[in-house]
């Protein structure tokens, strides 16, 4: 084992360590939610700092704030029948889950945090976490906290997943807190959990997480609509929906600013561009843009799937916004869409009522600079999460959080 700081000369240290878990196996959301968190918890503290742990393939294109980096895993890739694969060593799945558990559990011996936080998967990727909880367990000195979304899934699937995967006995027994970064009257994440009163009690709910611009970038002068699918790797169905709708519609305005997303690519993009290329720049389209913050900031309304990071962007950016969710692998988008829409926040495009065709996307799209913004709903008063979870994440490594 290399050198550590000894235990006295690492408590009399003044600095705080802030240390996330993103397993990132498919998209951007649990990386940029970490992003988020990470860039919230160093603000304005120059005795603070964060690594995130992570599995994204495209981690090296986003810019991180001072005292932020990150330590990229090895990555693997889910199939279609559900099992995973190793993106690039050739290794089989086991001995790659093998290389990454001991690269995080050696990344926290040596960087010592006082405060690591899981995103989504109690256990991590396959189970990778949990030496490294147990060893903190056992240690007695950084705190833990699982961050949960909003929405997870349908109650009776999380149920099976987390009995599957050891998750709900991790939950009970290997973190100090546990933070949901939403409100509890729009959505419970762990409905159909049978959690223990003590568990439920040290559950956070902190709000939706405000998100701002992070890095300047140039916009149209004229009025336009985003398109964005977040990662893009699902978001094939929605970009040719939008497409369409300008293709059949030759007086269809505003004009669209679409954002593929890192994960749309190869043939499928190719025919994309052949599209937009036709539609006489009423349609722009980049591959990706790390600094999407300042297109919302910009956009008179927005076209987009259902992502947890995305409808943070609409409520913060407060846009009037048609949300297409995906319904597999998981109903997490169904269903926060569907309760975003109950709420007056957004409209929601649903395949089974509203049909997926063109004059459907044509009438959204006409609509969306007379939409009521999520404001007019009381979108402000649901995202403190940032803030709350400053407090939080400051009472835990003082040692001072409360019950």
């Amino acid at each position: 084992m290399g050198p550590t700081l000894s235990p006295a000369s690492r408590a009399a240290t003044s600095s705080r360590r802030v240390m996330f878990y993103s397993h990132d196996t498919f998209g951007l959301g649990h990386l940029r939610r970490s992003r988020a968190l990470a860039s919230a918890l160093t603000a304005g503290d120059d005795q603070a700092s964060a690594i995130i742990l992570t599995g994204s393939p495209v981690a090296g294109r986003f810019t991180f704030p001072e005292r932020v980096d990150h330590i990229r895993l090895p990555g693997v890739t889910k199939l279609s029948d559900g099992t995973y694969i190793s993106q690039t060593l050739g290794l089989n799945i086991d001995d790659t889950t093998s290389l990454r558990a001991g690269l995080i559990q050696s990344a926290v011996e040596r960087y010592e945090p006082d405060l690591l936080i899981v995103d989504k998967e109690p256990t991590g990727f396959r189970g990778e976490l949990l030496p490294t909880l147990e060893y903190l367990r056992m240690r007695g000195r950084t705190r833990t906290v699982l961050g949960l979304r909003d929405v997870l899934d349908e109650p009776e699937v999380l149920a099976t997943e987390w009995a599957r995967k050891g998750a709900l006995a991790a939950a009970e027994t290997l973190y100090d807190e546990i933070w949901v970064y939403g409100v509890r009257d729009v959505y419970d994440p762990t409905k159909g959990l049978v959690l223990s009163d003590k568990t439920r009690a040290k559950m956070h709910w902190t709000g939706y997480l405000r998100r701002q611009i992070t890095d300047a970038s140039d916009t149209p002068d004229t009025p336009y609509i985003l398109v964005t699918p977040g990662g893009g790797g699902d978001g094939a169905a929605m970009v040719s929906l939008v497409l369409s709708a300008y293709e059949q519609d030759p007086d269809l305005q505003p004009n669209a600013v679409l954002i593929y997303g890192p994960f749309l690519s190869g043939d499928v993009r190719d025919a994309f561009d052949a599209r937009v290329a036709k539609l006489n720049g009423r349609v722009t389209a980049v591959g990706f843009d790390s600094r999407i913050e300042a297109l919302f900031a910009g956009a008179v309304g927005v076209v987009c799937m259902g992502g947890y990071n995305t409808f943070c962007e609409v409520l913060s950016f407060d846009k009037p916004a048609v949300i297409l969710p995906r319904t597999k692998p998981r109903l997490e988008q169904w269903i926060r869409a569907s309760r975003a829409e109950d709420l007056g926040l957004v409209r929601m495009l649903d395949e089974s009522r509203d049909g997926f065709s063109s004059e459907a996307m044509i009438a959204a799209i006409k609509a969306l600079p007379e939409q009521s913004k999520p404001s007019a709903a009381g979108a402000n008063g649901l995202l403190d999460g940032l803030d709350v979870v400053i407090q939080r994440a400051r009472a835990l490594m003082t040692k001072e959080a409360a019950e």
